[in-house]
């Protein structure tokens, strides 16, 4: 049985196949849903005695009250301050590319006066305040902490509370050194549908949030879903994808291991190369051959390219590029001898990575943009986690006496062609009425 499946675009077949092969079952399960709904209302009404139901059933983690969950800031630093040296290093290095990288996106509030002497523009406010949702135990994703909490407090937002599951009481060390890093302001160590629960509605001892960010379980997805509206939230993120379109040039070691670093996510995940050398393809698939027994999750690796991996032969990198277009991927590496020749011809995809040594696992931890990507082809309209999810945007009108006068009668006019009179009478109310500040 081939390790991956191999497709050429000049196949009659290619397209239906390519179809197949991108397809994802985004339906819910049934009982989670089911589930996920009364932990939901079972906390609306019961608060803190719910999470705490909860938080014994699930994580094992027997509490007095709600306050007894929290992890104190001295837990974060003692936290820190054990790590080994590289490791601090390390996170340190990644949380201030994240913070530099983020500060060129920061919006400001602007406005313009027009010749009447009115006054239009936006004023930017920060939310808040945010829940980032981190998993527990032993996932440990210090790297999600930075890419949340960072761009949150760089948009100005006063107060970030981060959640995470502690099953049987294990308090990950990397996540809380991050937490301290990062800018986080407070961590409860409560996770699942009622930790999502409790932000968005609030309990008697947690106050409610603005917005719910983060990774998590079926269960927190479904959860985020149910409550949006509620809170914002920044995405239902899909399995994680990965696109490579190669020339032929990059050795072919690196480009099965850029394939290897998505696909030992999960089963699902789903890693496609494109290029038009059939030669380079054999390569890489030697390649992958190679190199997978090696791997400590090889078995997520083989079924995750056996299910949902290819690679393709297109007749030239143009090709290439509309197929990527048609994919939208999550992370889409451009590896050739040119890769601003072909960043230019790409509309759709989370993250794109150009050349070489612009490896996608750069992107995840430490090379400055977030690595909370849109997947499943929402980056046809959706954009990367960011600054401006944490900040929004009010409109500024302040009409002048003369511009009264204009703008009063076009929206009388327009307002009378809707029939809502009150709306034509309030701008008339200010037509050819003296300066009331003289």
């Amino acid at each position: 049985m081939s390790l991956i499946t191999r497709l050429t675009t000049q196949s009659d077949s290619f397209e239906r196949t390519l179809r197949a092969l991108l397809a994802f079952d985004a339906s819910q399960d049934e009982s989670i849903e089911r589930a996920t709904a009364d932990i939901l209302r079972d906390v609306q009404a019961r608060g803190d005695e719910a999470v705490l139901d909860y938080t014994r059933r699930f994580d094992r983690v027997a509490a007095p009250g709600i306050a007894a969950l929290e992890i104190e800031r001295g837990e974060w630093l003692a936290a820190l301050i054990a790590l080994p040296g590289e490791q601090r290093r390390a996170l340190e290095t990644a949380a201030e590319r994240v913070r530099v990288y983020h500060d060129h996106q920061r919006a400001q509030t602007w406005t313009y006066t027009e010749a009447d002497g009115t006054v239009l523009g936006q004023k930017i406010t920060p939310l808040d305040r945010v829940g980032l949702y981190v998993p527990g135990g032993k996932a440990a994703y210090p790297s999600s902490v930075l890419m949340n909490a960072v761009p949150a407090k760089v948009a100005g937002v006063e107060e970030v509370i981060m959640v995470t599951p502690t099953p049987d009481g294990v308090r990950n060390p990397m996540v809380l050194a991050a937490a301290a890093i990062g800018g986080v302001d407070r961590v409860w160590g409560i996770g699942g549908a009622q930790a999502v629960a409790a932000l968005a509605y609030g309990t008697q001892t947690l106050a409610a949030v603005d917005k719910i960010v983060g990774p998590g379980n079926a269960y927190v997805a479904a959860a985020k879903r149910r409550v949006f509206g509620t809170v914002g939230i920044d995405m239902i993120a899909g399995p994680s994808e990965i696109l490579i379109i190669a020339d032929g040039t990059t050795p072919a070691d690196w480009i099965a291991m850029d394939l290897f670093s998505q696909a030992e996510h999960d089963e699902m995940a789903q890693a496609i190369l494109l290029c038009p050398s059939a030669g380079y393809l054999d390569e890489v698939e030697a390649a992958i051959g190679r190199l997978l027994p090696s791997m400590p999750r090889a078995d997520i690796i083989r079924s995750s390219l056996a299910q949902r991996g290819a690679l393709i032969l297109v007749r030239d990198l143009a090709e290439a590029c509309a197929i990527a277009n048609n994919i939208a991927p999550e992370h889409l590496e451009i590896s050739t001898a040119d890769p601003q020749r072909w960043a230019d011809e790409i509309r759709h995809a989370g993250a794109i990575f150009l050349g070489r040594y612009s490896s996608e696992a750069l992107g995840d931890y430490c090379a400055g943009p977030n690595h909370v990507l849109p997947t499943s082809r929402t980056a046809r309209f959706s954009s990367p986690l960011g600054v401006y999810d944490f900040q929004k945007r009010s409109s500024l009108i302040q009409v002048s006496q003369a511009g009264a006068q204009t703008l009063g009668r076009v929206a009388a006019t327009l307002a009378y062609g809707e029939g809502l009179q009150a709306h034509a009478a309030s701008a008339e109310y200010r037509l050819d009425k003296p300066d009331l500040k003289s």
